[in-house]
């Protein structure tokens, strides 16, 4: 993606504060928004109470409040990406089961690889040409040509390759036909013609079944991978063991089952860290009364 003009000055005048700083004023204006945005702290605040019945409310706001100063240093790390190189990037990650990346892309048939809007994601994503290989990723363009254009750059400049979701399918069957790694993040609310239901934190929420129709259709290897925030500040980018995948032939019950066992995987890593993951996002908003008869 090539840097425009706008996104060359963004860069500028942004990555010219010092980070530490840079991460307190992005975490002033989170809560602020926290505090102004009644709406999606409520969104928030009703997701935390329903998912942790057994906590009271000073716990579950305080959980809310973390998860807005996350976004905050997300948000002010992000402009750190393009800086990063292999020679720096372990100052501030440190990774874990690396050797599973290996084992599965040894097998030569490509390899998915799934997360969720956890820890620093973004930060994940452009680590792993820096620390293993460039990734394919399906993402949604945004709304604003100019922001989408420094976000595309920055998700870009360390050699991934972006694939803007939408009739998506075919071109990932190539990418995986090429023995490549594809990226897909699988933990927001899909329409009920979208995906299946599957539990998340005791609730059936509608969830994407493209990964685990990739994962059939293809028999590419699953794998799951997070970055997670440490009480230092820095990283401990965790790849997990390839996935079993569920394939008895009974494609509508092999699809819920592993697009199940692929949810367990994220919540497992939530309920360990609940105030890294994207609280605010309406990840319950589709029901099942919603589904039309056929």
């Amino acid at each position: 993606m090539k840097k425009t003009p706008t996104t060359r000055a963004i860069l500028l005048i942004f990555g010219s504060i010092p980070l530490t700083i840079r991460k307190e004023i992005f975490k002033a204006i989170s809560l602020l928004y926290y505090r102004l945005s009644s709406r999606r702290r409520l969104i928030a605040l009703h997701n935390l109470k329903c998912a942790y019945p057994e906590k009271n409310m000073e716990d579950i706001i305080r959980i809310a409040k973390g998860v807005y100063r996350n976004i905050g240093i997300v948000a002010a790390e992000f402009f750190e990406i393009p800086s990063s190189t292999r020679e720096n990037i372990h100052d501030l990650v440190e990774c874990e089961g690396l050797e599973n990346y290996t084992t599965t892309m040894a097998k030569n048939k490509g390899a998915l690889l799934f997360t969720a809007h956890f820890g620093n994601w973004e930060l994940m994503a452009a680590s792993f040409p820096l620390l293993a290989q460039p990734l394919t990723f399906i993402y949604r363009l945004l709304d604003n040509p100019i922001l989408e254009n420094f976000v595309a750059y920055v998700r870009t400049c360390k050699g991934n390759n972006p694939l803007p979701k939408g009739g998506s399918m075919r071109r990932v069957l190539r990418h995986i036909e090429k023995k490549e790694l594809v990226g897909i993040l699988i933990d927001q609310n899909m329409d009920w013609y979208e995906g299946v239901f599957v539990d998340f934190f005791g609730r059936p929420a509608g969830t994407t079944n493209g990964l685990a129709l990739l994962a059939l259709h293809t028999g590419a290897p699953v794998i799951p991978a997070f970055m997670v925030r440490m009480e230092s500040g820095k990283y401990k980018f965790i790849i997990g063991k390839e996935v079993e995948i569920i394939n008895t032939g009974n494609r509508n019950m092999d699809i819920l089952t592993n697009t199940q066992n692929f949810t367990r995987i994220i919540e497992d890593f939530i309920r360990k860290y609940p105030d890294q993951w994207f609280w605010v996002h309406q990840r319950w908003k589709t029901k099942r009364h919603q589904v039309k008869q056929i």
